[in-house]
């Protein structure tokens, strides 16, 4: 070879000592087919090959490439405008493949847009690992948006983790950088390796991967793209969506991995098809409308419960690949029950793997802490008002809705940010633009969300964890609301256990703190919440928090289920409340099924399920749920006695039904009730039955109204109430 061709195959010193250093932010200008004087000039960077050859498509040798200059920079001349392969020789093994850096640009200009403008709805399939063909060569197209760095490298198994093998291309607009790497196949582990503005960085995870490593790996993986086959299109075409505040709601929380555990101890997290064999006939046959998931995607510490998520875009490995997932929902929806999943955009772990200082930079989050951390979980803020993270957030969100067919959303943490001054002292927060308080960035987003959800997703539910009095959460964005579907009623959960937890000679002292609800109970479109927040961290169980004998903290808990069920409000319950579980909720041990031989604890069980049965069966329990057109106090004010009556209405043609609550042990005999119709009312439910448990105190199944007026009602009915319970009385005829 003339010394004027090989001298074109040298690169500028300082460019071969860059590669070297893994410093080259631009690899295409340097490596891979560029033209040459007598042909084309092929450079490759591959430290610890041995030799390199150059073949054409179709198998004919094209020449070997010389090495050059630094350790692992090989190159030579071929035939111009010549599709090549490399046959690389390693240590011990020969490797066949394209060349990374003779592909043309992978990313549309449309995509990057937008990307920029946050209005990529389709992230989990543009952004991250994408098994794909490309130019008629299977391999993985990885983009990665990290505008700050100075280079960014895919590294994994298949190049031994080194940096300095598959460096990215960035993109001018919007600080993608992408690379195909050919004959890459899906289950590959990888990371990305970034430079940064000021050094090196740990090596990061994928924040769009769609499927990543069990912990305590931190590894992504190329996700398998062929589609799964959903046999779930009836399901999806009668899901209430925005009427749903008619539909009957009744809410089974579940941490997927303590409700059953398996393994010869008892130590190991079920599978999703282990779930999906066990978990949802049980909540069928128990009565819940939904399931409801604390947060499944992906999570570096089990002991947060998922609620300091990482892989935004990644089923949490613990419980099976992607695929198994997807067909948990799809199982689900077969067996009519719908799926709704905790999803945090709230905030995010500081583990160096994660999305903290991505690009070396405040990129996900705020670079000001009083914007950006939160002090009572030592997280991260994720910054609204930046448009790419506005749009990774809403495409995360779509991700889980459409890619899974998940039917709702439950927002964690909504209140944290709606105030910049959440759970901050004065000087520790910064106001907004106008002063105030209120996170105007957040606001839009939530309001976004919403917008996007119901246009995009219909039949879906958006569920608020708003624990403040922020007015319009569940109103329409439309008329200056969030535009939730519903809301957490906290201030109803914590009166009625701070009630029920009285012993019941002091609960005529506390007669409002059951009544107050009422007062508010239509401001908002809520879901009554026993969830697991209220049966950890030294609150005790359900039933550890009523007071009195052994009979009276069962009889207690019945009475109080049975208020609840009948309470304007969706239902949520979480998991081993059905069961009357004696002690807390530990996330590392499954529930105490053995309690169910125990006739106490399996008649709560068989109550729960009653009631669900009920609430999904009768109207006048659901219709109006969130319309106060559908609830009248008969009996509000009795406080000596500790009684409380009203009465739910549906449709005219759906019968009334009548609700006693008797908080006290006494029984009450000849206890006078209004009624809005004559005739026959049938006791249809009773906590102090003796299925549930109970003594068998009540009304012989059936009950005739007197001519005499009560309660403002033309009727009057004489009831015996059972001590410490509660009974629902149905029209007849």
């Amino acid at each position: 070879m003339p010394d004027s061709h090989r001298n074109e195959l040298l690169l500028p010193p300082a460019a071969a000592e860059a590669l070297d250093r893994a410093e080259v932010g631009d690899p295409f200008s340097l490596l891979g087919p560029h033209p040459g004087a007598a042909g084309t000039i092929v450079r490759v960077f591959l430290p610890q090959a041995q030799q390199v050859e150059v073949l054409s498509r179709s198998g004919a040798a094209l020449g070997t490439l010389s090495p050059v200059q630094t350790p692992g920079l090989f190159a030579g001349l071929i035939p111009a405008n010549t599709a090549y392969v490399l046959r690389i020789h390693w240590p011990g093994a020969v490797q066949e493949t394209e060349d990374p850096y003779s592909f043309g640009l992978l990313l549309g200009e449309m995509d990057l847009h937008l990307i920029a403008e946050g209005n990529h709805r389709q992230l989990g399939q543009c952004l991250g690992a994408q098994a794909m063909t490309v130019e008629g060569v299977r391999g993985v197209r990885f983009a990665c948006w990290a505008p700050n760095a100075r280079r960014v490298s895919v590294v994994g198994g298949f190049n031994n983790w080194d940096m300095r093998r598959h460096p990215m291309r960035k993109r001018l607009e919007g600080g993608i950088w992408e690379l195909f790497i050919p004959r890459l196949d899906p289950g590959a582990l990888y990371k990305y390796d970034i430079l940064g503005a000021h050094g090196p960085l740990p090596q990061k995870a994928d924040p769009v991967a769609l499927q990543s490593e069990r912990p305590p790996r931190t590894a992504s993986i190329v996700a398998d793209p062929a589609p799964f086959q959903w046999n779930d299109a009836a399901w999806l075409e009668r899901r209430p969506g925005r009427q749903s505040t008619r539909a009957p709601i009744s809410i089974y929380e579940v941490h997927a991995g303590s409700w059953r555990r398996g393994g010869e101890h008892g130590d190991r997290m079920l599978s999703w098809e282990e779930l999906a064999d066990q978990l949802i006939p049980y909540v069928v046959d128990q009565g819940f409308t939904h399931l409801e998931l604390l947060p499944i995607t992906a999570h570096p510490f089990g002991g947060s419960w998922g609620y300091q998520p990482l892989g935004l875009f990644a089923p949490h490995a613990e419980y099976g690949e992607p695929k198994a997932f997807a067909a948990f929902v799809d199982r689900c929806h077969q067996a009519g029950l719908g799926v709704l999943l905790d999803w945090v955009p709230a905030h995010f772990p500081t583990d160096p793997h994660g999305l903290m200082r991505f690009d070396g930079t405040a990129l996900y989050e705020h670079e000001d802490p009083r914007e950006g951390f939160h002090q009572d979980w030592n997280t991260l803020i994720y910054n609204m008002g930046r448009r790419e993270v506005h749009g990774f957030l809403l495409a995360s969100a779509l991700h889980w809705l459409e890619h899974y067919h998940v039917d709702g959303l439950r927002v964690d943490a909504v209140a944290s940010m709606l105030y910049r001054d959440y759970s901050r002292q004065a000087g520790q927060w910064i106001p907004n633009r106008y002063g105030g308080r209120e996170n105007l960035e957040s606001i839009d987003f939530l309001r976004h969300l919403s917008d996007v959800v119901h246009e995009r997703c219909p039949g879906t539910l958006l569920i608020a964890e708003e624990s403040t009095a922020w007015p319009g959460v569940t109103r329409p964005t439309s008329e200056g609301g969030l535009g939730f579907d519903f809301k957490w009623n906290m201030g109803w959960m914590h009166d009625t256990l701070s009630y029920i937890a009285h012993d019941p000679i002091h609960r005529a002292h506390h007669h409002n703190e059951l009544t107050f609800g009422l007062v508010y109970a239509f401001s908002e479109h809520f879901v009554l919440p026993l969830s697991h927040d209220e049966v950890v961290h030294g609150k005790r169980s359900l039933i550890g928090k009523m007071p009195g004998d052994r009979w009276q903290r069962f009889a207690n808990l019945r009475a109080y289920y049975g208020f609840m069920w009948a309470h304007p409000g969706k239902k949520l319950l979480f998991m081993g409340d059905e069961l009357a579980q004696d002690r807390e909720w530990n996330h590392d041990t499954q529930l105490d099924w053995g309690a169910l031989g125990d006739p106490y604890h399996g008649g709560v069980q068989r109550a729960v399920r009653d009631l669900n049965h009920l609430y999904s069966t009768l109207p006048a329990l659901h219709v109006a749920d969130c319309r106060d057109t559908g609830f009248h106090w008969l009996v509000g004010d009795d406080a000596v006695n500790s009684v409380f009556a009203f009465y739910r209405s549906g449709g005219e043609a759906d019968p009334p039904v009548i609700v006693v609550s008797n908080l006290t042990p006494v029984p009450r005999y000849g206890y006078r009730i209004g009624a809005p119709r004559t005739g026959a009312w049938r006791e249809a439910f009773n906590s102090d039955a003796g299925v549930y448990g109970g003594g068998n105190v009540g009304n012989e199944g059936l009950v005739r109204t007197r001519p005499a007026p009560s309660h403002g009602q033309p009727f009057s009915l004489e009831l015996t109430l059972p001590p410490l319970a509660t009974i629902y009385l149905i029209a007849e005829g």
